[in-house]
């Protein structure tokens, strides 16, 4: 029996600590003031997203849900730095939409071969070596490493496809892609055949190929939910042509111009955007059709919308060459497969500053620990003006700075939290 396939899964991913550094001094025989030596603590490891071509499904984060990378390692005397932790790697297929699992916005889209780092590893805490002075020769405190950075997130598959054969259940569409290439679909003559997407590569000559997707069969009320439809629809959303597969044979007394319609609502119900795409009409099973006049209903009715209809067999082998031809015309003018512009933008956490706040000092230097000063610490972009902005409003309204100056803290005094120093000034 083969594998059920997988388009969504939703995970947790963690990156790793980072590990802290150590207080330690240098002590050698025959070596006066050796002075302090601790190392600082290693990196925490990140975790990276990349696109492996080998997979087609996500059946791998189907039974395994948390994935969280190494920590960094502790540092060591003689100044010796720990090792960083381990990066975990998550291999997805390419086409992987990532989305944040709160907002539902696009954090990446993997449909490119450049790796992302999904969340990165916390720093490592330095060790007493960076805290020596001239006035402070004897620095006997180091920092805790700060944590990684934890989110749940989904993973959405939309197929990279060129062509997409869209339809009513059982009218070829399977057939006709094991005939113009080399997919081996399941393929039998009842309803919901195919109940996962297929991809082939379709050779139409030398230098000229694309790929098609079989798309399992689409109901009314699939755009709201209905049958298999709703949960593949949204891999139409890559394909730059659709062909639309319609049976003229009269073999299960439908209406080939109703079905059209009907298919045509539900694309405009689930995306506008997807019902303009660029659609070549196939009407099929033309060998076994008894009346030729809903045939030409069709193509009067297809005609009539500015579209082209080819009159095929894909059972017959007949006019799918044909077909085949003009939709690599076709691709050869329209626009490359969309990739996803992320829009989205990291909010500043929720950090609770009501916690208990250890403040020492030790020559002039404040040395504050707290769980959420670490969180608070590796959120913030040092490097950008607003995120500092935000980092001090955050400590103001903590009340850090009173407590401070209730224990006597001098303008020119050193603070120290985990890897940030600075000045105190009123």
């Amino acid at each position: 029996m083969a594998a059920p396939f997988v388009d969504t899964a939703k995970i947790t991913v963690r990156s790793g600590n980072g590990g802290n550094g150590v207080v330690s001094f240098h002590r050698e025989k025959y070596v006066a003031n050796g002075g302090p030596d601790g190392g600082d603590g290693g990196r925490g490891g990140n975790i990276v997203v990349e696109v492996n071509d080998h997979m087609s499904t996500l059946m791998d984060f189907r039974y395994k849900r948390k994935y969280v990378a190494g920590n960094g390692a502790d540092g060591a005397g003689k100044r010796c730095t720990g090792r960083d932790g381990e990066d975990l790697i998550l291999r997805v297929p390419r086409g992987t939409v990532i989305r944040d699992a709160g907002t539902q916005e696009i954090i990446r889209d993997m449909s490119e071969d450049t790796s992302f780092v999904l969340c990165r590893g916390g720093r490592g805490g330095w060790g007493n070596k960076h805290f020596a002075t001239p006035t402070r020769q004897v620095p006997r405190f180091a920092k805790a490493g700060l944590p990684g950075e934890s989110r749940d997130v989904v993973l959405e598959l939309k197929l990279l496809a060129d062509v997409g054969l869209v339809g009513f259940p059982n009218v070829g569409k399977s057939t006709l892609l094991s005939v113009v290439s080399r997919a081996q679909p399941k393929i039998a003559n009842y309803h919901f055949t195919t109940l996962f997407p297929n991809l082939g590569v379709v050779f139409v000559e030398e230098g000229v190929s694309f790929v098609m997707a079989d798309i399992p069969g689409i109901i009314e009320g699939a755009a709201e939910g209905a049958g298999l439809g709703h949960d593949f629809l949204r891999h139409i959303d890559r394909c730059r042509l659709l062909i639309h597969v319609v049976d003229v044979s009269g073999s299960e007394g439908r209406d080939p111009v109703a079905d059209f319609e009907a298919i045509n609502a539900e694309l405009a119900q689930y995306s506008p955007e997807l019902a303009g795409r660029k659609m070549i009409v196939a009407a099929n099973k033309v060998d076994i059709m008894e009346d030729s006049a809903p045939l030409e209903a069709l193509r009067a009715h297809v005609e009539g919308l500015g579209l082209e209809l080819f009159e095929i067999s894909a059972a017959a082998h007949q006019g799918t060459r044909e077909l085949v031809r003009k939709a690599a015309a076709e691709l050869a003018q329209l626009p490359p497969v969309v990739v996803y512009e992320p829009t989205y933008v990291e909010r500043p956490p929720e950090v609770d500053t009501r916690g208990e706040v250890d403040i020492q000092e030790f020559d002039g230097t404040w040395v504050i620990d707290a769980p959420w000063l670490q969180r608070l610490i590796a959120n913030v972009n040092f490097g950008d003006y607003e995120s500092r902005n935000w980092f001090d409003q955050k400590l103001r309204q903590s009340g850090l700075f009173d407590k401070l100056e209730e224990l006597g803290i001098k303008d020119g005094d050193i603070v120290s939290m985990y890897d940030l120093e600075f000045e105190y000034q009123r």
